[in-house]
Formats: C-alpha cells, structure tokens, sequence
C-alpha cells in the first residue's frame, strides 16, 4: 500500500498474478474436493482456503482473493459454465434483445459468497498482508459474453463494435455500472486495494481504445473513488505496449502493471517517476528456473531500483510452474541489495 501511494521500497514487495491456482498441489487437491470451478469461487470456505494457500507456503506481500472475472456476466444473468480443459463458456450475448433479458436478479445478490470470502480473508490475513480484490474492464467481459469463450484476437467482439455500436455502447455502460457497484462492495468487504484487468486490450484498433477500454476503465475508476476515496487501483492492459503512453496519459490509474513483452530499460525512463508500476517478469522464466530466472529477476530489480514498484510476473502464473522455482524467485528479490 506504500508503494500504491507512490513510496519507492526496497526490496519491492511482491505477489504474482494468479499465485492462487493450479501450480500448487495444495490447490489441485481443493479443486478435486470441490468439484468444479465455480463451485470454489462462489464457496467461501473453499475460496478462502485457496487464497490463502500461497500465503502460507511463500509468504507474499499481498494476497488477491480467489474468484474470476465472468462472476460478473453471471451475476447478471448471463449463463456461465467451465468445460473441463477447455476454459469459460457463456450462452453468447449479441443483441439488444439479449442484453434485455439480463440483470433479471440482483447481482449484489448473487455474489454476496464473494464478499463473504473477502470478509474472511481480512480477518485471517497476517495485518502486514495487503487484500486485492478484482474485476474484469468492462471490454474483456464483453468479449466474453459476445463470443462465450475466448477467442484468439476477439473478432466477434470487434465486428460487433463495428456492425452495431449502441449494442456495444449498452453493454459497455452496464458492466461499467455493475462493476462500481461490485468493486464499492469489495472494498468494504475488507479489499485494500482493487485490479482491474484488461486481459485483451491489444487487440483494440486506435479508434476503439479510447472509447471500449480506456473511457470505461476511467469511469469505473473515478466511480469508486467517488463512493471510496481510500481506494487504489492497478491497471494491467495486457499487450498494450503502443496503448501504454496513452493509459498512463489518461491518469486514472494509481498503479499500471506492464506485461513481460515490455523492456522495463527502455519504458520505465518514459512514465513519471512517482508513478507506481508492477510487473514484469516473464511467466515461462518463471517455469525454466536457474539462471534465467536469476537474470530475470534481477533485470527486473535493476530497472525498477528507486523507483515505487510492486514485483510481479508480467501475466498469470502457469500451472507447470515448479513450486521450488516460486521459493527462489522470491528469494531472490528478498535478498536484493540496498
């Protein structure tokens, strides 16, 4: 939380995106007790325990609670399963007559089970243990719900901006709205600070950025800060290597995390030097170990020293990640010279 208000730390505290999952056998044996995905994000005695798994076994700076970012699209009424190897699937959402028939329940409602598990996780958590909480930006929901899975370069989505941009206006402004509510809620569950993910932002066009990525990130932002001044937000646009000038341009964000495909020697000189940033370790460094994790890690630390930064890889953990290879990345940066 220092480092959210712009305080330069060192040795930068860390935490990895996606740190609660299938990497750890801990985990695995939770998922088969539990039988299903959804059943653990919407399970707060299973949601809690998962969370909280990481933090125990390595002791990270921050724990980020476990849910996904589809509760949302199904908190509105949007159908939602998990096919086994295969990732999320939605009953797709392509029209105003579809968009009609959802927010036919209260989504406060539905994902009461998440504010429950944030209630818990404050109390359980070692005080010194930031509490994240998170949503999806609202154009990566979309893309979900338009195509009902994911797809390579979100082509349904983008012909749907193209073909019929009051649909996508619609539907933009209802998760936009539904997300404040939902991270408003986060927050006073027990949240310190939120992440907001725009896993696909690459794939935008210049003209689409501004108004399907870029305005409603901002809109969600300034909405909770309205209701929740205390709270922070850090912004990943995935990809968003060209975009990057301009979300830091736009200035909504209190923190930005950078993707592992961005030279930190090259981009951080660029952002103000208050500005907090994370990241960015490559994931599959991560998995090789050794002496590419070393320089990794390190090259991350040298370009970062001095500046307010949050360790981190630069995308999700990946589930063939040895659990050694956690232990000494960690080290590494803990170890890292004043």
């Amino acid at each position: 939380m220092r480092v959210l208000d712009g305080e330069a730390i060192w040795p930068p505290p860390i935490w990895v995106m996606r740190q609660a999952g299938r990497y750890l056998p801990e985990y695995r044996a939770k998922r088969a007790e539990a039988g299903g995905f959804l059943d653990m994000c919407y399970n707060p005695d299973f949601a809690v325990e998962v969370t909280l798994q990481p933090i125990r076994r390595y002791g990270f700076d921050a724990a980020i609670m476990f849910s996904d970012i589809l509760v949302v699209p199904h908190a509105l009424g949007q159908n939602l399963w998990f096919a086994e190897g295969e990732g999320p699937r939605l009953d797709p959402v392509t029209t105003r007559e579809d968009l009609a028939k959802l927010r036919q329940r209260d989504p406060a409602e539905h994902l009461a089970p998440v504010f429950e598990t944030l209630r818990r996780l404050r109390r359980e958590l070692p005080a010194e243990t930031t509490l994240l909480g998170f949503c999806g930006a609202p154009w990566t929901v979309a893309s979900y719900m338009i195509a009902g899975k994911s797809t390579p370069d979100q082509a349904p989505a983008r012909i749907a901006a193209y073909r019929d941009p009051e649909f996508m206006a619609a539907l933009i402004d209802m998760l936009v709205e539904t997300s404040i509510d939902y991270l408003t809620a986060q927050v006073d569950a027990g949240a310190d600070a939120i992440q907001l993910f725009e896993s696909f932002g690459a794939a935008l066009s210049a003209p689409l950025l501004e108004p399907l990525s870029l305005m409603p990130m901002r809109r969600i932002v300034e909405g909770l800060k309205a209701r929740r001044p205390q709270a922070r937000v850090i912004v990943f646009l995935r990809g968003g290597g060209p975009n990057l000038a301009k979300l830091v341009e736009a200035g909504f964000a209190d923190a930005i995390a950078l993707d592992w495909s961005l030279d930190l020697t090259r981009v951080l000189p660029t952002l103000p030097v208050t500005l907090p940033t994370q990241g960015n370790l490559d994931p599959l460094a991560l998995v090789a170990g050794g002496k590419a994790l070393d320089e990794g890690v390190d090259a991350v630390l040298a370009a970062a020293r001095g500046r307010p930064h949050i360790f981190n890889l630069g995308h999700g953990i990946v589930p063939q990640t040895p659990v050694e290879h956690v232990a000494q990345m960690i080290a590494r940066v803990r170890a890292a010279q004043g």
